[in-house]
């Protein structure tokens, strides 16, 4: 009787610094199920590597001389379109540059390991690999499906691709209804989507999205230039607002908590639920218990299961609970989960789900009226 075998991943490293490369392939080269094919310092030399060794995956530098990370994904999902997981430096440009490379259609990113800190090279070599794999086993989407595609700085405020939803007829305050989003892997443009279909007057948003520091606020700002809702980076005790999405801050757990008739944002730094800091599930148990009935909430692409349970409990307090499908999310781990656990009221695509939420809080309003 023959065993079966794991089809071993190739793994291509593009980095300019000769210790990430080799720091980098130590890494993946670890997992019995990833071989590091290859590795070159610069796009020139990656270029003719995947023509010789025809990798699966693609580990890319964020920024580079000679030709730029971005540049090259660009030329690359054009001409050969292929899985990439980006490695950024924890910057403000490192943050700008990498969320260009999402919408170019990366699959994920790796915050670049810091030679001097030892510790935290285990959890990072984790997530490499993890994201590796996930990427391997992930169909590409060819530049120009990409949602968020276009050239920065063309869009203005209002959704990229249509005029900006037009405001709803309010019977009441819609502070009293809540919507909140959880992401992960995919997450960023799938909430950009979801946030830019929403009209100025939608109720409160309340975002957990697996990101690092630094990332959370750059991409709170690029959101917030495209939307027709104002978009932001939560702050500690600010009060909710319709009109509003408030983005967990990176490294950070979002709450919410209600204080009289307000909802207000709780910031805090305690341990990571199932390995991430901010957590969909520390999110949506909060907010199962400030607005149960009141709330929506919807569970985006991303890897793992974080936000499963979570959105199970607000289904059992009331709230509606939306997924988004298989076919349009870019990892389909957390949504899964969720379906899984019976947590999901309705699973729809990523372009049903920002009317589905609207549609729920105009329910809501009516019977209220």
């Amino acid at each position: 009787m023959s065993e079966t075998t794991t089809p071993i991943i190739k793994v291509l490293v593009v980095d300019d610094s000769a210790l990430i490369r080799k720091l980098l392939t130590t890494m993946l080269n670890e997992a019995p199920d990833i071989e590091v094919v290859g590795t070159a310092g610069d796009p020139y030399i990656a270029r003719e590597r995947i023509k010789q060794l025809k990798p699966d995956v693609l580990t890319l530098d964020v920024e580079m001389p000679r030709m730029d990370g971005v540049t090259f994904l660009r030329n690359l999902m054009r001409l050969h379109p292929m899985p990439v997981v980006m490695v950024s430096s924890l910057t403000e440009k490192g943050a700008d540059v990498t969320l260009d490379a999402l919408a170019l259609g990366a699959f994920d990113f790796v915050s670049k390991p810091k030679l001097d800190v030892q510790s935290g090279l285990a959890l990072l070599a984790d997530e490499l690999r993890d994201k590796v794999r996930a990427a391997a086993r992930t169909p590409v989407r060819p530049l120009g499906q990409q949602p968020g595609a276009s050239p920065r700085g063309t869009a203005a405020r209002g959704p990229s691709t249509s005029a900006s939803p037009p405001a709803r007829r309010r019977h009441l305050r819609t502070t009293d209804r809540l919507i909140a989003i959880g992401a992960s892997t995919g997450g960023t443009e799938a909430i950009r989507e979801v946030l830019c279909a929403l009209p100025p007057d939608a109720p409160g948003v309340v975002i957990a999205q697996h990101i690092p520091p630094r990332f959370s606020a750059a991409f709170a700002k690029r959101v917030d230039s495209l939307a027709a809702i104002r978009v932001k980076e939560a702050e500690d005790g600010e009060v909710i607002l319709p009109g509003h999405a408030y983005v967990a801050p990176g490294g950070h757990h979002l709450r919410v908590r209600r204080s009289g008739g307000r909802y207000l944002c709780q910031i805090g730094d305690d341990a990571p639920v199932n390995r991430h800091r901010p957590s969909v599930d520390v999110l949506f148990d909060s907010l199962a218990e400030a607005a149960g009935p009141n709330a929506c909430a919807a569970l985006l692409t991303g890897m793992g299961a974080d936000g499963a349970r979570g959105l199970l409990g607000l289904r059992e307090a009331g709230a509606l609970t939306l997924v988004q499908d298989q076919a349009t999310s870019v990892v389909w781990g957390m949504p899964g989960e969720a379906v899984k656990l019976g947590a999901a009221e309705a699973v729809l695509p990523l372009a049903g789900i920002a009317q589905a939420l609207l549609a729920h809080s105009d329910e809501r309003v009516t019977r209220s009226a």
